[in-house]
Order: C-alpha cells, then sequence, then structure tokens
C-alpha cells in the first residue's frame, strides 16, 4: 500500500474527532494550505486553531516544505481543527516512519475517544436531573 501512495505525488490519511471526519493530503513541493477549498487562515479565523493544525509540520520541522489540502465535516470548529491536526500526523507517518516516536510522545497519533455521553430518561441531560427541594 506504501508503493501505491509513493507513485502519487501526495501522501493522504484520514483524521478524526468527536463527530468531526478530516481528509488529509500533504503534497510536496507545494506550501499551500487549503481546508475545504478556502486558506487555512480564512477557515479557522481563531489563532488557537491555526496553531492546532499546524502543530505537527512545525513539530517535525517541515511546515514551509509541503502544501496541505484538507476536505474537513462534522462537528464544531475545534473538533474539525483537532481531526485535521490527527490527520496531518498520520499523513507524516506514512511519508516516513521516523517521525512517529516524535508524533506519538506529544499525543498527536491518539485518536481522542472522548464523546457526547446519551440522554438518559428521567434526566433532562446525560446526569442532570430535575431541581429537588425538600420541603
Amino acid at each position: 500500500m506504501t508503493e501505491e501512495i509513493k507513485k502519487t505525488p501526495y501522501t493522504r490519511a484520514v483524521g478524526r474527532r468527536k463527530e468531526a471526519t478530516a481528509r488529509v493530503r500533504l503534497i510536496s513541493g507545494n506550501t499551500e494550505f487549503v481546508v475545504n477549498g478556502r486558506p487555512m487562515k480564512e477557515y479557522f479565523s481563531y489563532i488557537l486553531h491555526q496553531h492546532l493544525v499546524e502543530q505537527p509540520l512545525k513539530l517535525v520541522g517541515l511546515f514551509d516544505t509541503f502544501g496541505v489540502s484538507v476536505k474537513v465535516e462534522g462537528g464544531g470548529v475545534n473538533g474539525q481543527a483537532e481531526s485535521v491536526r490527527h490527520g496531518i500526523s498520520r499523513a507524516l507517518i506514512i511519508l516516513n516512519p521516523e517521525y512517529r516516536k516524535t508524533l506519538k510522545a506529544v499525543g498527536f497519533l491518539t485518536r481522542d475517544p472522548r464523546a457526547k455521553e446519551r440522554k438518559k430518561f428521567g434526566l433532562k441531560r446525560a446526569r442532570k436531573s430535575a431541581q429537588w427541594s425538600k420541603r
């Protein structure tokens, strides 16, 4: 499978977080960062989200050598940013397995298992119950 990916001009991976799914392409020789057809800084307007997305490339030292094309859907803005980070980290490992140790130590390869808890019957939300009155 790695031979197939090497033949194409890009490396692809999928990242997930909560309800968000990001399909990431790392394109060599290009430095453009596009999310859903828009520039990354336009799509993720908060600087915090921009830093989240850029972290894996900066950690490995390849920020200026790769272009990134992402299609992300579902979830909120923060979940989408973290799913893009997860996808970029997975793509970097496919590109060069030596990056695994660095990215794993920081926790970028771990799929965050936290999700919304289901609502229980008799309660207002997952854990919130009706107000209790003693008298």
